[in-house]
């Protein structure tokens, strides 16, 4: 049974691979038996965590991806002119303030990485797989997709998009044998929220809203993304995964009297 859970001999493209949550998500999926591509806008990064899995004995590639740019997502794919087994697009970006104040090119920004890279990625993967009629798209939400805070707006409505999209998708790709799932992750420690961790009571506030009264780790982030590319999600698609620490199983801060 635990075959299942390995990915030996799949080839698994891994974009936002050069930290955080892709990082740990690329370098999980070399532990489990993958050929990796590791891809980030900053080619770079990239190249790190291509070496990092090279001297830990996996096989991996790097590549310079800009998800907004169809052409590069397409090139990306279509570096090995192999099978693409397995696609992971962990990248998004988050404007927080108020509606009122978004100007547009703010607003373009984040529509243009979270959304229109959505598409891309979906487009290009899906067709890519389409062809050889197999393989696993995990594309990133967010807990934000449920539920907001004040700044969130542009950035809540591009998650609850990708979760659209992903059901959509994965109904439109099924008949082909794609699958096409999303993890929503909730407040992770990675160096993107760096800022926050700065601000005590900022992150502490978060750290207490989860029923487990803590951040995530990127790699209990990436475990789950891991098992969607596995033969053992092989009957789930069309599916969006919390991995929030309980966040949107819970409405309240308080904890009545006697419990």
């Amino acid at each position: 049974m635990s075959e299942l859970f390995r990915l030996d001999g799949k080839t698994v493209a891994v974009i936002g691979a050069g930290a955080g949550i892709g990082e740990a998500v690329a370098l999980m999926c070399s532990s489990l038996g993958a050929r990796v591509r590791a891809l980030d806008v900053d080619g770079a990064a990239a190249e790190r965590t291509a070496e990092a899995i090279a001297q830990n004995g996996g096989e991996a590639a790097a590549g310079t991806i800009d998800v907004s740019d169809s052409s590069s997502v397409q090139s990306a794919f279509d570096a090995d002119g192999g099978v693409l087994d397995g696609v992971v697009c962990t990248p998004g970006i988050n404007v927080r303030k108020p509606l009122l104040d978004y100007t547009d090119d703010e607003l373009d920004r984040v529509l243009s990485v979270n959304v229109k890279g959505a598409v891309n990625v979906l487009r290009s993967a899906g067709r890519h797989m389409a062809d050889q009629g197999s393989g696993s798209i995990v594309m990133f939400s967010s807990i934000r997709s449920l539920v907001v805070e004040p700044g969130q707006s542009v950035y809540a409505s591009t998650k609850a998009a990708i979760a659209q999209l992903v059901r959509t998708v994965a109904a439109e790709l099924g008949p082909r044998g794609v699958r096409v799932n999303a993890i929503a992750p909730g407040v992770v420690d990675t160096p993107l929220t760096a800022p926050i961790k700065e601000q005590t009571d900022w992150y502490q506030a978060y750290s207490d809203k989860s029923i487990l009264r803590r951040w995530a780790k990127p790699s209990e982030i990436a475990a789950p993304t891991v098992f969607l590319l596995s033969d053992a999600a092989s009957y789930m698609t069309g599916g969006v995964i919390f991995v929030d620490g309980g966040w949107t199983a819970i409405d309240g801060r308080f904890t009545p009297p006697g419990m």
